[in-house]
């Protein structure tokens, strides 16, 4: 995590009960989401204490009530499983911290809603994966979220974000982006477009084995990269996920997939060289192995099956969505340069072509580790 300097103390501090005088408040964090700050109190026999405070994006999250409910019911369930097993439930899992009303949020004058967490000491969390053993902790990691979870209520949660994974709405508003070529670049990417349309078949395969039951609906993280993982300084054991905003009902194999999108690629997002571009199967092996150590038992055979399709529908998707956007004018993902989606569509569907040819590879994988 990235702290930066003193800045102004937000108003919504003493709404919260934290324990003691505060005595510091920075900016922290990496996220480009939600505005995150750490806050450090010292109690009146001396001892300090640290809080994360958040404001969170309701242009983003538009319904915080609803989100923070999810958050609270699943780490409640979190600290039973941690406590049953002899775990430390302040640094296994997230903890919310409540306002002095009871609730798990707040507002403020401007009507923003906030939300503040016990701080996890003595751990850390990276932007960027150093060595296999951090790929391999990262799938353990989420793999265990899977398990604890296995048993879950799933339809008491919110969905945050609606169809966030539904590849056949994803493939639906990328026709409806081409029909309306609001800013005429549909002619300078006919061959991306005809990548797309030529897999539409495709992004029915996970919705459609949902729908029918083969594949069973769970809680999932639904953005498993690396950096919403904290890996304990001592041990370089990963020991908590983080980032639960996107917690919601979807499937196991979503959440394995985009890891493996994003974490097992041999080149930058926007990489335009696309000769560089490939998906690399030794990565791909470390994460199964941690993945499947994580949820140890914990999916069905169906689920295992599917889970290098997982990774290819996950990349496909990325790639619509980059394509989309890139067709309505770049308005949702933030570019740094003209094209950048464009590129960054390119290097999805390199991806996808890669994890094609190589998908009996992927699938032998899994049937040796699922064995073990």
């Amino acid at each position: 995590m990235v702290e930066g300097k003193k800045t102004e103390t937000p108003e919504i501090i003493s709404e919260f009960k934290f324990e003691g005088e505060l005595k510091g408040c920075v900016p922290f964090g990496s996220g480009h989401i939600n505005d995150t700050y750490r806050l450090t109190f010292e109690t009146a026999n001396g001892d300090s204490g640290q809080y994360i405070l958040q404001k969170m994006n309701q242009k983003v999250f538009t319904r915080p009530v609803e989100l923070m409910e999810n958050i609270c019911g699943i780490t409640d369930w979190l600290r039973r499983r941690i406590r049953e097993r002899g775990g430390d439930v302040r640094r296994e899992t997230m903890s919310v911290i409540p306002a002095k009303d009871g609730k798990p949020y707040c507002t403020d004058s401007d009507g923003e809603y906030w939300r503040a967490y016990y701080y996890i000491t003595g751990a850390t969390s990276y932007d960027t994966v150093k060595s296999d053993n951090d790929f391999y902790e990262s799938a353990v990691a989420f793999g265990r979220f899977q398990r604890m979870l296995a048993d879950y209520p799933t339809e008491t949660l919110h969905e945050t974000i609606p169809n966030f994974h539904n590849t056949v709405d994803r493939f639906a508003k990328f026709e409806k982006a081409l029909r309306e070529d609001s800013c005429g670049r549909a002619a300078s990417v006919a061959p991306e477009i005809q990548f797309v349309r030529q897999r539409e078949p495709l992004t029915h395969v996970l919705c459609d084995q949902q729908a029918s039951g083969e594949l069973p609906t769970r809680v999932t993280h639904n953005d498993t990269k690396f950096n919403n993982i904290l890996i304990d300084d001592e041990t370089g054991r990963a020991i908590c996920v983080i980032d639960l905003d996107t917690v919601m009902p979807g499937l196991s194999v979503n959440d394995f997939g985009d890891s493996i999108r994003f974490g097992a690629s041999t080149a930058a997002e926007d990489e335009r060289d696309l000769d560089k571009v490939s998906m690399d199967l030794h990565l791909y092996e470390v994460y199964v192995k941690g993945f499947l150590e994580g949820c140890a038992g914990a999916l069905t055979q169906r689920e295992l099956e599917m889970l290098p399709m997982g990774a290819i529908l996950m990349t496909f998707e990325s790639g619509i969505r980059f394509l989309t956007d890139y067709l309505e004018g770049d308005h949702y993902f933030k570019i740094h340069c003209d094209g950048q989606n464009l590129d960054r569509a390119r290097t999805q569907f390199r991806l996808v072509a890669d994890m094609e040819q190589k998908l009996p590879q992927m699938r032998a994988i899994v049937e040796r580790y699922a064995r073990r």
